[in-house]
C-alpha cells in the first residue's frame, strides 16, 4: 500500500458514504467530460467513471501512476495524466478533449491538495475555458471564508465569487481520511456564472485593484485603505460610497460582490 506523502499534502478520502454523496453533488451524466487534480489511489475516479463519459485524472505523485493505469486499464473512459496541474498548459488540454468528446463544456470534481487550495480555484476561474461546475473538497474553514457572505466576507471570498456562485454543501470530518488530518474539510460547490464576459480584461483588472487596496489593512476603514491604496482624496471616495449606500466607517468585510463592482466603476 502506497503511503501518503506529506509534502504533496496528501490525505486519502476512505469513506464511501462521503464519496458517494461527492458524486451526488456533481449530479454527473454519461455525456459529462470531468477534470479530477489528484486522484490518490483511486476511490472517487472509480466512481467518477462509472457515471460519466469521461474522466481526465491530473496526478503529479511519480508513486501514484504505475498504479493508476493499473487500476483503470480496463477503464477506456479514463485518462491518467502524470503532471502538476499548475503547470500544464489547461485551455489547451480541454479544447482538445471537448473537441474529442463532442461536448462544449466540462466539470471539475476533486479532494485537492490543501497546500495548493488557492491558486488551484484561481486556475480554473480565470483560465480561457473555465468548467461549468467544480466540486471541491477543502478545508472546512476555507470553505467557510470562500462561501462568506457581506459582514463577514474576505478578499477570498470577493475573488472566487467575482467569477462564480460559491455554495457550502457539507462537512466531512477528518476522520473520513487516512491519515488522519488535524482539520476537518468540506465540499464547496461553485458553478461559473455564464453571463461573465472575459473580453473587458481592463475592467476585471481595476475591480481587482480596488479590492486590493481595500482589504490592505484589516483594522483600518475601507475610506483609508482605498485612499492610502489608490491614491485617492478621501473625500472623494467617502462620496462614492455613500452613492452605493455605505458609510464613511465601513469596512472592507461588509460590502458584497455586487457592492465592489459598483464601487470600482465610480471611481
Amino acid at each position: 500500500m502506497i503511503k501518503a506523502k506529506k509534502s504533496l499534502g496528501q490525505n486519502f478520502l476512505k469513506d464511501a458514504d462521503v464519496l458517494g454523496r461527492i458524486i451526488k453533488a456533481a449530479n454527473l451524466s454519461q455525456d459529462d467530460v470531468v477534470i479530477e487534480v489528484g486522484p490518490g489511489q483511486g476511490a472517487l475516479t472509480e466512481l467518477l467513471a462509472g457515471v460519466c463519459k469521461k474522466v481526465i485524472a491530473i496526478e503529479l505523485d511519480d508513486r501514484l501512476i504505475e498504479p493508476l493505469h493499473t487500476k483503470f486499464v480496463d477503464n477506456r473512459n479514463v485518462e491518467i495524466i502524470h503532471d502538476d496541474i499548475l503547470k500544464l498548459n489547461l485551455p489547451a488540454l480541454m479544447e482538445q478533449q471537448l473537441k474529442d468528446n463532442n461536448t462544449k463544456d466540462y466539470k471539475v470534481v476533486a479532494n485537492i491538495p490543501y497546500y495548493i487550495t488557492a491558486p488551484i480555484i484561481r486556475l480554473f476561474l480565470e483560465t480561457k475555458i473555465p468548467p461549468s461546475e467544480v466540486i471541491f473538497m477543502v478545508q472546512k474553514e476555507v470553505a467557510e471564508r470562500i462561501c462568506a457572505k457581506p459582514g463577514a466576507i474576505s478578499i477570498l471570498a470577493v475573488s472566487v465569487q467575482y467569477y462564480a456562485k460559491a455554495e457550502f454543501l457539507f462537512t466531512v470530518f477528518k476522520e473520513s481520511f487516512e491519515p488522519v488530518p488535524k482539520v476537518d474539510s468540506a465540499i464547496i460547490k461553485i458553478t461559473h456564472n455564464s453571463q461573465l464576459t472575459t473580453d473587458n480584461k481592463e475592467k476585471t483588472k481595476k475591480f481587482f485593484r480596488v479590492v486590493k487596496s481595500g482589504f490592505s489593512a484589516k483594522r483600518k476603514t475601507l475610506i483609508n485603505n482605498l485612499s492610502n491604496g489608490l491614491q485617492i482624496d478621501k473625500k472623494e471616495i467617502e462620496e462614492k460610497l455613500g452613492s452605493i449606500g455605505f458609510s464613511p466607517s465601513v469596512r472592507a468585510q461588509e460590502l458584497g460582490v455586487e457592492d465592489w463592482k459598483k464601487l470600482a466603476d465610480r471611481l
